[in-house]
């Protein structure tokens, strides 16, 4: 068995006589974190015994607390009871209460999702503390019930805890590095990490395919684009996350890869056949539901072949119930990505959602627009007999078998010690550089000007796009390069250009790059019409080399031929981790080991591949 850090009680009196009592309930006598031999009905935490004690518990709660269990909710604020003010008017804007300790007593919600623009998430402290906050507000309810606190903390891309936490190289850079050690590794140190600050449920790792270059929602996001690659990387992660005693979910359920619409902001249609799913989208879910995952996310996308019906697969029961619960024989509990989002509220009103994902299947339902008129609808579903309410156990006693398995009866709780041995530790930090090195991809290198040497191109300028820190805590990219430069002994000179960059900024870095050795350009998803190309070429008249990094996509180097630049890499993201290891690669302190794990298609022909997945030069 695997355990996660040890979490030292902090109860009040009054939460330690609720938590023993809930103890004493449960008879749940489980480590905290204990995780189950892999399978897909929760392994001993699935136990007859355990069984009957948590129905105990849900024959005891209100209507109201059942209900209230399926959701998982944002709310604003470093606190969960004395948030700042402007946080307090937004709560009361948005969910008709002041603090999460009154969003828990008013709505019994089951989970609480962390994000940076809640501000939730300032420092590995604070989060504890408003973690240890949330708990409390958790015990003193009328069951006394502990919460699944979530956040998507997929690293690249996409992070919600930033600096001083341990940032880890992205899906996709972990699928250039090819090595499912490294991606276990990043996920037991990122797990153990989300733990030591109380968050027990991460929305990662993404188990997407991404098989469209135009995928405005995924790319780097997801490991690659060959599913069996894809498959063993994920099983990888869930097993890291999962030893380190937080539960993983797999996303985006039936399978997010192909689309060029956002369903951030749209219904995406995926066109594939049942064949193609299964040979494409399914391969990454079944190794999850293999390496024991605990939850799965659904995705607001229409897959015609799946669901005639055409509904978005967070509404639809025969892509839930029927292909995930009977066909993959999942028995975990199955989330909705958020409910804010357009996909799933274009074909049907706020109020029907929650009761049409509860009959797919779906067990907790994430980040609804209007808490109350979500939880009052399906409040009025249970109450007419439109959804039983032994459905609504159903799924509690799945989130109640997930909250026993990591130990959330037994303490909850978190301490500011545990947060210092834990968060961004220096063999942390280390292993992190470690890894990422192995990820940095090296496509085209003219003349061998690559690795740079500090004798004969020591005077480096640094420009190019500037995206902000997905964390809030790291950056600006150019910055990031510049520095590290110096620390191996360049002189370096950063200035951003951005991602659009005008003519007058275009003039501006070749003005710059006059008497330099070496010009290097963060490029961010360029286009055949994108003014990065004309930046390029314009450094590269100069004379001096210009090598190009791509810090998201790895597909830009296909819209950048003819621009005259001599060397070309992919970072597939602009942390700061990933961007020092790729100066330590130009530098030649680092070999450049990742391998392309998407093709690179022709700009003028996309039917023809320019660089195939595996393709990576080396020095």
């Amino acid at each position: 068995m695997h355990h996660r850090p040890s979490r030292r009680t902090l109860l009040t009196a009054t939460a330690a006589t609720a938590a023993t009592a809930v103890v004493a309930a449960t008879g749940t006598a489980v480590a905290p974190g204990a995780v189950a031999a892999p399978n897909s009905s929760g392994g001993s935490h699935n136990s007859a015994a355990t069984t009957r004690r948590l129905k105990r518990i849900i024959a005891r709660m209100s209507l109201e607390e059942k209900v209230g269990q399926l959701f998982v909710m944002r709310v604003y604020g470093h606190s969960a009871t004395d948030p700042d003010q402007a946080d307090i008017d937004a709560n009361l804007a948005e969910i008709g209460v002041r603090t999460a300790a009154e969003m828990i007593a008013k709505y019994h919600v089951g989970g609480i999702i962390y994000f940076t623009w809640a501000h939730n998430t300032r420092d590995p402290h604070q989060i504890a503390d408003l973690s240890n906050g949330i708990q409390r507000a958790g015990l003193a309810g009328p069951s006394s019930l502990p919460l699944l606190i979530s956040t998507d903390q997929e690293h690249g891309i996409v992070c919600r805890v930033g600096e001083p936490a341990t940032l880890m190289p992205g899906a996709m850079a972990l699928g250039a590095g090819r090595s499912r050690s490294d991606a276990r590794e990043a996920g037991r140190i990122a797990g153990a990490e989300l733990a030591a600050i109380g968050i027990c449920q991460n929305y990662a790792p993404d188990a997407d395919v991404n098989v469209n270059p135009a995928n405005p929602v995924i790319g780097v996001r997801s490991f690659g684009s060959d599913p069996q690659s894809v498959a063993g990387m994920v099983a990888a992660q869930v097993k890291g996350y999962q030893s380190a005693g937080i539960a993983s979910t797999a996303k985006h359920f039936p399978g997010h890869g192909d689309t060029s619409t956002d369903s951030h902001t749209g219904l995406p249609v995926i066109t594939h056949t049942r064949e193609q799913w299964a040979e494409l989208d399914r391969p990454p879910f079944r190794a999850a539901i293999a390496a024991g995952i605990d939850s799965i996310m659904t995705a607001h996308i229409v897959v015609p072949a799946l669901d005639p019906a055409e509904d978005p697969a967070t509404l639809s029961r025969p892509i839930l119930t029927g292909i995930l619960r009977e066909e993959l024989g999942y028995d975990g509990v199955v989330v909705t990505d958020s409910l804010g989002m357009e996909g799933v509220r274009t074909k049907y009103g706020d109020e029907r959602v929650p009761v049409l994902a509860v009959q797919a299947g779906v067990d907790q339902l994430l980040n609804p627009p209007d808490l109350g008129v979500s939880w009052n609808a399906l409040l009025a579903a249970v109450k007419s007999g439109e959804v039983s309410e032994a459905r609504i156990e159903e799924s509690i006693l799945r989130i109640l078998r997930l909250k026993t398995k990591l130990g959330l009866f037994e303490d909850p709780f978190v301490s500011r010690r545990g947060v210092d041995r834990t968060v961004g530790t220096r063999s942390h930090l280390a292993a992190a550089d470690r890894i990422a090195e192995h990820t940095t991809t090296l496509l085209a290198n003219e003349g061998k000007l690559l690795p740079l040497s500090r004798r004969s191109h020591r005077e480096l300028l640094v420009v190019g796009a500037d995206p902000a820190s997905p964390s809030g805590t790291t950056g600006p990219p150019t910055a990031t390069l510049a520095a590290e430069f110096k620390e191996l002994g360049y002189a370096a000179t950063a200035l951003s250009t951005g991602t659009a960059p005008a003519q007058a900024d275009i003039d501006a870095a070749v003005a710059a790059a006059r008497g330099k050795d070496a010009v290097v350009v963060g490029t961010y998803n360029v286009t055949a019409t994108s003014s990065q190309r004309t930046l390029v070429s314009a450094l590269a008249a100069t004379g001096v080399p210009v090598i190009t990094l791509a810090i998201r996509n790895p597909y830009d180097i296909a819209q950048l031929g003819g621009t005259g630049h001599a060397a070309s890499l992919a970072a597939y993201s602009w942390t700061d981790v990933e961007l020092r290891a790729a100066a330590r690669v130009i530098a030649g302190r680092a070999e450049p080991r990742g391998a392309l794990p998407v093709p690179v298609q022709r700009a003028d022909d996309p039917s023809r591949v320019l660089y195939p997945v595996g393709y990576g030069l080396s020095y």
